[in-house]
C-alpha cells in the first residue's frame, strides 16, 4: 500500500480486519465482527470509539440536523462502516461518500466480512 493520509491508521485497521476474518471467516452477523474487531484494534493497541453517534451536517450549516451511528471511529479521524452481505454493490460505495460528506470526516473505510475472502476499500473525501 502506498502513502496516503493517515495510511499508518488504515493499515492497522486493515490487519486487524483480516484477522477477525482469517479467524471467523464470513457468514456471522455484522455486530459478531463488529465485537472482534474492537477486540483486535485493542489488542494493536488503535484508539477508537464504537457504535458511535456522530452529528450530521448539511452544507456550509455550522449546526448538525440530525445524528446516525457510526460502526467505528479510529483515532478521531478514520471512520470505518462494517458489512457482511454477500457482496458490496455500488449503493454501499454512494452511501460511504455520503457519510463522509455529512460527517465532515475525511477517511473512511468499508469493509466487507460476508464474502468468502475479506473485501475493503477506502474512500477519501476532500473538504475546501
Amino acid at each position: 500500500m502506498e502513502n496516503y493520509k493517515y495510511s499508518d491508521i488504515t493499515k492497522k485497521v486493515i490487519g486487524c480486519a483480516f484477522r477477525v476474518h482469517g479467524f471467523l471467516g464470513n457468514g456471522f452477523q455484522e455486530v459478531i465482527y463488529q465485537r472482534a474487531l474492537a477486540l483486535e484494534l485493542e489488542a494493536v493497541g488503535v484508539l477508537f470509539q464504537r457504535e458511535l453517534q456522530m452529528p450530521i451536517f448539511y452544507r456550509d450549516h455550522p449546526e448538525s440536523i440530525g445524528s446516525r451511528r457510526v460502526d467505528f471511529l479510529v483515532e478521531k479521524c478514520v471512520m470505518v462502516e462494517l458489512k457482511a452481505i454477500t457482496q458490496l454493490e455500488e449503493v454501499h460505495f454512494a452511501q460511504m461518500i455520503n457519510y463522509l460528506e455529512a460527517y465532515r470526516i475525511e477517511v473512511g473505510l468499508l469493509i466487507n466480512f460476508g464474502e468468502k475472502s475479506l473485501r475493503f476499500k477506502r474512500f477519501v473525501k476532500s473538504f475546501g
